[in-house]
């Protein structure tokens, strides 16, 4: 089965939606495929990176409420194992990162590298939307230094994701992330491992015909 994961690697519930879905996997007996689909949660340029405390504080009425925010989902996702530190996260704008993912994916490491971005954007405070940082990255999951510098710095896969961006938009995700199962049925939001393998089974017996 294929599994299509709509996300974005500064989006806090797609990463925990990803460990979710690999505790859900650990216990499902399928075969499965994962894919690792572009969406923005803002596709805005961010011309000069600033700390996404007060990016976030100026998007919804304060820093007070921002921090409510994160420490509801901070202790979400240390339950599932994940340390988010948003006093060190830098607002980013995603797009290049989803070209070194479309990149990696060629070559093999997509799940690696989504991890990465993740851990250091959330854990790390790294700046997602420096092209030295994402060569950095990449480098350390295995990628090769000189490839990954040459694909950044030049045109290719510019089209393909924002055609993927485009298609996102055209399916209907306007939420993530939205796990796609067998192509046809959706799962929106970072569901509990005992709900994402419910649908794993589900969409099984029926794609079986069972």
């Amino acid at each position: 089965m294929e599994i299509e994961i709509y996300a974005d690697v500064v989006c806090p519930w797609c990463w925990i939606g990803k460990r979710r879905l690999e505790q859900a996997l650990a216990s499902y007996g399928g075969d499965v495929t994962v894919r690792y689909r572009p969406f923005q949660l803002d596709p805005t340029p961010v011309t000069e990176p600033k700390p996404l405390v007060e990016a976030m504080a100026a998007k919804f009425g304060g820093r007070e409420r921002a921090q409510a925010m994160f420490a509801q989902v901070t202790q979400v996702a240390a339950g599932v194992g994940l340390d988010l530190r948003f006093d060190r996260a830098v607002q980013a704008n995603t797009f290049e990162a989803h070209r070194l993912i479309r990149f990696a994916t060629e070559r093999g490491l997509a799940g690696e590298t989504v991890e990465a971005l993740y851990a250091a954007h959330f854990t790390d405070g790294v700046d997602l939307g420096s092209r030295d940082a994402l060569v950095e990255l990449a480098t350390r999951v295995g990628l090769d230094e000189t490839e990954v510098r040459e694909h950044l710095d030049s045109p290719l896969g510019r089209r393909e994701v924002a055609d993927d961006l485009t298609a996102a938009q055209q399916l209907g995700v306007s939420s993530v992330p939205t796990f796609v199962l067998a192509g046809r049925y959706a799962v929106t939001g970072a569901q509990e491992p005992e709900t994402l393998l419910a649908a794993l089974s589900e969409v099984e017996r029926r794609e079986s015909g069972a």
